[in-house]
């Protein structure tokens, strides 16, 4: 089975040296599978963000394309205007901009407030340089008054000049099915790409979604609960469920996948296996 669906893969920067050395294994072995890129998150914290410019710059000087994740939340124009000149001057040539979570203790929001100022920004000061992806939401973001604000704070990001999206990871089709469909009754018509958890531990993952507002549907719930501790029969059937989802998305014409690695090889690897993607 051969498929040439685009599709990338998303780090976190390491807090160790360990960690470091543990992700450079990581990515040499899903380096193989020819992503179109890896994209690094990117804290609020000081500390945080040099070590996404560590990862980034390392992942650029080993012959890949990296997409540092940039949020705007806390900050002010020029430390965003000095972020962009040293993304500029290594080459980085695509971008995900987002607002961010205003680290605990800090009550002032700064200078740009939402991802859509962010985005205008980016434009105004580096012009077409670089490639904007912005954050999408089946399911609609936790904090949204209603799915039309939520709709709307979407399209307003996509109006201030971004190229394309991701999403929120989800396991239920119809959700990103219905969220592509109302984007393009508004004139929303840039690519949508889903966002794809691999499943390694139910226990995990619950506490994840719940935290981030993500629906794991009631029959899989049930089933992972009735596996126990069987960790085997987790991953087995994690890979089963989520595999299905990405065939089944790619059918309906998703534009490319991009995996949340949670900086592991082993379940991205698994799931572009059995989906015939890269190599």
């Amino acid at each position: 089975m051969s498929n040439k669906t685009p599709f990338s893969i998303e780090f976190f920067p390491p807090q160790t040296s360990e960690g470091v050395e543990k992700l450079r294994a990581t990515r040499a072995k899903l380096a193989e599978l020819k992503p179109e890129f890896f994209s690094v998150t990117f804290g609020a914290g000081g500390s945080t963000q040099a070590r996404t410019f560590e990862t980034v710059f390392e992942i650029q000087r080993e012959g890949h394309q990296a997409a540092p994740h940039l949020s705007c939340i806390g900050s002010t124009r020029e430390h965003v205007r000095e972020i962009l000149a040293r993304y500029k001057t290594e080459g980085i040539r695509r971008i995900v901009a987002l607002r961010g979570d205003l680290p605990s203790g800090v009550g002032d929001p700064g200078e740009l407030r939402y991802a859509n100022e962010l985005v205008e920004f980016i434009r105004a000061e580096t012009g077409d340089h670089f490639h904007i992806e912005v954050a999408a939401y089946p399911e609609y973001h936790p904090q949204a008054k209603s799915p039309k604000d939520d709709l709307l704070a979407f399209k307003r990001k996509v109006d201030a000049g971004a190229n394309s999206a991701i999403t929120q990871y989800f396991y239920n089709l119809d959700a990103y099915l219905h969220f592509r469909d109302e984007c393009a009754a508004l004139g929303v018509n840039v690519p949508i790409v889903p966002g794809i958890m691999p499943i390694v531990s139910f226990s995990k993952l619950a506490r994840f979604s719940d935290a981030c507002g993500a629906e794991i549907p009631r029959w899989m719930r049930r089933k992972f609960e009735a596996f126990g501790d069987d960790s085997d029969s987790i991953k087995a059937f994690g890979l089963d469920v989520v595999s299905e989802l990405c065939a089944k998305l790619i059918a309906a014409g998703a534009p490319g996948l991009h995996f949340y690695s949670m900086n592991q090889a082993a379940p991205t690897i698994a799931l572009c296996e059995r989906l015939g993607l890269g190599r």
